[in-house]
């Protein structure tokens, strides 16, 4: 059966009862919905939600960079001997093909992830839908993302849980066992579900938003929109309306920011407002930006923010903190998820497991790649085919054999004296 049959075009309602399965976000799939989507006043009278959050750059900014930094990499199965000395790329796996290249019929395995670890990074939570074939369904068909607005968490008092999925048109709804769904988590607090992060965020983004707003409406009405415009003697109704009608037309908008007034009776303009530099809004936006990332625990420099007494080399460490204190933990998170949500228990036992090569970040650095490959190869640590396979270079005959240092020897092998 089609996943679109399964998933949106069922025949059914899902169960009255819940087996006594409890909902982990809220009490009802609407009240989720309100709670994680659906927005609400923050102190600043922004309104955060998903699509709101997103319209902030720095927001977007951080959301991509971690995103791609999980999608770019490549994803592998690998083997290792029983005897933990080689591990060896398992190109037979079924799911060899799945996770590296094309986990369903019309995304790639960079779409896939990139749209998981969005969602992740957005909400906390991240699911795919595992339609498996055969007799005991031990087969991987294809991994699909669903949305996350239309997934419900529920579990049981022996901490079993099921999936409540909505279909698209909201008019029916699906109950799926775990071994239904791929299941990334961000930090939790019950490790059963991820944190909102949008929800623990929701203050600072949404002073972030504010901070535009409040930017935006001032080059709007010229970046000084208002004053007191002084005449003498006191004006009629209809005066007073075709004065305030000739300056909203003459004066109004930031294309006349700047623009000279020509006054008669005497007439003065008093400026009363703060401009962007008065109100200190670069440093708010600043700080705000700062914040942000903070949330997302990335450096500002990742997001664009690049700090004025940087230099080469404080700029490499900090693309080197990114990787170490920002990717690698979501690494980690992934593979050790697809570990025990894609691979049964008798492939981890025959040593099978997946990988995210952080070495695909220096793909295009190639003076990176060459010295990395050259240290790794001058120690002895690859071969050189080993190094030239992951430069995407076929083999040369000779390069088999790792090469050994003539001016080191193992402990206890010294000349004496």
């Amino acid at each position: 059966m089609s996943f679109f049959n399964r998933i949106t075009g069922w025949s059914r309602k899902a169960d009255a009862g819940s087996g006594g399965a409890t909902p982990l976000s809220s009490p009802t799939l609407g009240a989720l919905l309100a709670a994680v989507f659906g927005g609400g006043a923050t102190k600043s009278g922004a309104s955060v939600t998903v699509d709101s959050a997103l319209q902030v750059s720095v927001v977007l900014a951080c959301v991509r960079v971690i995103a791609e930094g999980i999608a770019q990499v490549p994803f592998r199965v690998m083997r290792e001997s029983p005897d933990n000395r080689t591990r060896l790329p398992a190109r037979q796996h079924p799911l060899w093909d799945k996770l590296g290249r094309k986990p369903n019929r019309w995304q790639t395995s960079f779409g896939l992830r990139e749209t998981l670890a969005v969602h992740c990074v957005l909400t906390g939570n991240a699911y795919a839908y595992l339609s498996r074939v055969g007799a005991r369904g031990d087969k991987i068909a294809e991994i699909i993302a669903l949305d996350p607005k239309r997934v419900l968490v529920e579990a049981t008092d022996d901490g079993t849980l099921t999936y409540k999925v909505t279909s698209r048109t909201g008019a029916e709804v699906r109950t799926l066992t775990e071994r239904d769904i791929w299941h990334w988590r961000g930090p939790s607090w019950d490790g059963l579900i991820g944190m909102d992060v949008l929800r623990l965020a929701r203050e600072s983004i949404g002073l972030a938003m504010a901070t535009e707003e409040t930017q935006a409406a001032l080059h709007a009405k010229g970046v000084r929109p208002s004053g007191v415009y002084s005449v003498e003697g006191t004006l009629s109704e209809k005066q007073y309306g075709d004065l305030k009608a000739w300056m909203t037309k003459e004066f109004g908008g930031a294309a006349a920011a700047g623009a000279p007034m020509i006054l008669d009776r005497s007439a003065k303009w008093l400026p009363t407002t703060m401009t962007g530099v008065d109100a200190q809004h670069l440093e708010t936006r600043k700080h705000q930006i700062e914040e942000v990332c903070r949330v997302f625990r990335l450096l500002p420099i990742m997001a664009g923010q690049a700090d004025k007494a940087a230099t080469y080399a404080s700029a490499e460490a900090m693309f080197l903190a990114h990787l170490v204190h920002t990717l690698l933990p979501w690494y980690e998170r992934i593979e050790q998820s697809a570990d025990c949500h894609l691979l049964t228990d008798a492939e981890r036992a025959e040593g099978y497991y997946t990988h995210l090569d952080p070495a695909g970040l220096l793909r295009g650095a190639l003076k990176d790649t060459a010295e990395y490959l050259y240290k790794l190869v001058s120690l002895g640590v690859l071969t050189g085919n080993e190094a030239r396979e992951m430069l995407d270079r076929n083999p040369i005959d000779g390069l088999d054999t790792p090469l050994t240092m003539t001016n080191m020897l193992p402990a206890g092998q010294g000349a004496t004296t």
